[in-house]
């Protein structure tokens, strides 16, 4: 069976933070599910707020210094990508975009992408459907049918206190991780057998 990689990014660049906090929350959730048949899962937290740094100077990939380059490669890697940034001026953050320009443009092609943001109010809540869905439709990543939008009335003291966030998360995981599995390889070799 395929060992399953579940690489979340968060584009927080304060710590503690809200988005990691719900990252954490959706990577645990999709481990957890995508374990139940017995697959072996590796998961992997990249956060901005610590890595930001070795990206901020550098305009092309082969000036990146070694930590970046592999939390690229984790994210090049990736079985299932969970990415999620606070909405900054009506996006995500300027940097979240930065680390996503040193992406290889093929990269991404079929990679199931779960989306999510974070914001003050439920105002901004389309920032998943206007900003995230067309940078990972140009990347020809397979964004998961239902994302995730968390407003700060859904945390007390930087944890999950909303009992509809977390039916939205166990939403996305129950319409996602059917998606995830389809992808995997052993999933399309069965596919192509009895077809």
């Amino acid at each position: 069976m395929t060992t399953i990689s579940i690489v979340a990014v968060s584009g927080s660049l304060h710590s503690p933070s809200k988005t990691t906090v719900l990252v954490n929350e959706l990577l645990g959730a999709f481990a957890t599910a995508l374990a139940a048949d017995g697959r072996e899962i590796e998961t992997h937290l990249v956060e901005l707020s610590e890595i930001g740094p070795e990206f901020g100077g550098a305009l092309r990939r082969d000036q990146l210094g070694p930590a970046a380059e592999e939390a690229l490669r984790l994210i090049e890697g990736a079985t299932l990508l969970i990415v999620a940034s606070p909405v900054y001026r009506a996006s995500f953050t300027g940097l979240f975009k930065h680390v996503f320009d040193f992406v290889g443009q093929y990269a991404l092609i079929d990679k199931p992408v779960l989306l999510a943001a974070t914001g003050g109010s439920d105002r901004h809540a389309l920032i998943i459907e206007h900003q995230f869905r067309p940078l990972f439709s140009f990347f020809q990543a397979l964004t998961l049918p239902i994302g995730v939008y968390a407003s700060d009335g859904d945390f007390t003291d930087y944890r999950i206190s909303s009992t509809s966030l977390l039916e939205r998360i166990e939403q996305s995981v129950t319409r996602g991780a059917p998606v995830v599995t389809t992808t995997l390889p052993d999933s399309v070799s069965e596919y192509v057998s009895t077809w």
